[in-house]
């Protein structure tokens, strides 16, 4: 907890570095639309009825409050809003790090990584609410890992209502509980997420049922937006003289995607590629053996697939994912996010350029496979938490005498060779 107090005024600062961040009047990405809404909201008119909202129910919990500063100082608000979820997520993780008997060593590294994260990923850390379901995602992860399962599940259902993505983790919690407590407990943990869900949706879809699932439908029916790993790939196939791009702006939603039957036909395939990719992490996870230590790295794997393979996959994105690899730990993972933030706001002053098929089709593409990589990195470490199947010899008497030092030793090492003992 220390660690975690102690990183609060370096995010601070690191928040207030880029352009846009905290304590600067510049606002990038959304933060525009979303003082819309909130004030047409306070002036009566009703988000999916009235107004098209393209923003789950959950997104209002953070898109009303700062309205109470009145309209010139909603910027400044919501930006401040952003900041104490982050420190609250830094506080969360620090927590959870706790709770998997991480050594010091590695709690500052974690706390500090996260601390300087905004510096990073630039613009769009502090204008977009990312950082709101990214923070209930990881008090979802302690709540489970302390055993506290309804109401772990209860806020896995919030965060779902605010951003569709954890979605992906709902199963990994399934496995959890039904472990913990058979097909009962895991039935209830189901219930409870739902209600929460339920909840909050309830009251929007009670008067207008079409216009919320027509805001549903406006995302899931998009195109292969321009930076996501399908379209990157075509991009660097345009570059290379290969393939010709034809870049789209989409209505109602805002963004850019590729048209015809090419770019049709990958997001179809990316779409495959990342509903494989994340049933493969509830497969490794369900059949490794340390299910409540294993959850981080089962959790950050989950949404490391949802993003390497979407079709949909704008820079803020990575705020969900930074929090749960730092919970997770390992070099590498860490590393392969830190770069990943960097390259994301390399297009971002740039994304003219980037439509005009660019240089920022590059740093893009390495984005988008680091990830990819990050993926790969994080489902490595979950297997290496599978059971294995060794043929047993049964020794004779006078040999298990003998060696039987030896043998707790070398079984010693396999276990810790085999991750037993360590962090992914």
């Amino acid at each position: 907890m220390l660690a975690a107090l102690l990183a609060a005024p370096v995010f601070v600062g690191a928040c207030a570095i880029p352009d846009g961040g905290l304590f600067r009047a510049a606002r990038f990405r959304d933060l525009h639309i979303y003082q819309g809404y909130a004030e047409r909201f306070l002036h009566g008119a009703l988000p999916y009825r009235d107004v098209f909202v393209e923003y789950p129910p959950g997104a209002f919990a953070v898109f009303m409050p700062p309205t109470v500063f009145g309209t010139q100082h909603y910027n400044a608000a919501f930006k401040a809003l952003m900041a104490l979820c982050g420190i609250a997520t830094i506080v969360v993780v620090a927590l959870v790090l706790v709770e998997l008997g991480a050594t010091r060593r590695r709690l500052v590294v974690s706390v500090a990584v996260l601390a300087l994260a905004p510096a990073a990923l630039g613009p769009i850390s502090l204008n977009t609410y990312d950082a709101w379901p990214a923070f209930l995602t990881v008090l979802a992860l302690l709540l489970f890992l302390r055993g506290r399962d309804l109401l772990g599940a209860g806020v896995l259902g919030l965060a779902v209502s605010a951003k569709v993505y954890p979605l992906v983790l709902v199963p990994l919690a399934g496995v959890l509980l039904w472990r913990r407590g058979g097909p009962k407990r895991a039935a209830l943990g189901l219930a409870v997420f739902l209600a929460v869900a339920l909840v909050v949706v309830a009251p929007f879809a009670a008067y207008d049922l079409h216009g919320v699932v027509s805001s549903f439908r406006s995302q899931a029916s998009r195109g292969l937006q321009v930076e996501s790993l399908g379209a990157a790939i075509l991009l660097a196939g345009d570059k290379l003289g290969l393939y010709h791009a034809h870049m789209v702006e989409t209505f109602h939603v805002a963004g850019r995607n590729l048209r015809g039957s090419l770019p049709d036909a990958v997001a179809v395939a990316t779409l495959v590629l990342e509903a494989a990719a994340v049933a493969a992490i509830w497969v490794l996870y369900a059949r490794a053996r340390d299910g409540r230590d294993r959850l981080p790295v089962a959790f950050a794997a989950a949404v490391a697939g949802f993003l390497a393979f979407t079709k949909i996959f704008s820079p803020q994105y990575l705020e969900w994912l930074v929090p749960l690899v730092v919970a997770a730990g390992g070099t590498v993972a860490i590393a392969l996010t830190a770069v990943s933030l960097l390259l994301a706001q390399a297009w971002f002053f740039h994304y003219h350029a980037l439509f005009r098929i660019g240089w920022p089709v590059w740093p893009l593409l390495v984005r988008d496979l680091l990830v990819v990589a990050l993926y790969g990195v994080l489902a490595a470490a979950l297997a290496g938490a599978q059971p294995r199947r060794w043929k047993i010899r049964i020794p004779s008497r006078s040999n298990t005498r003998r060696h039987s030092g030896l043998r707790r030793s070398q079984e010693s090492w396999t276990a810790a060779g085999n991750g037993a003992s360590r962090s992914a």
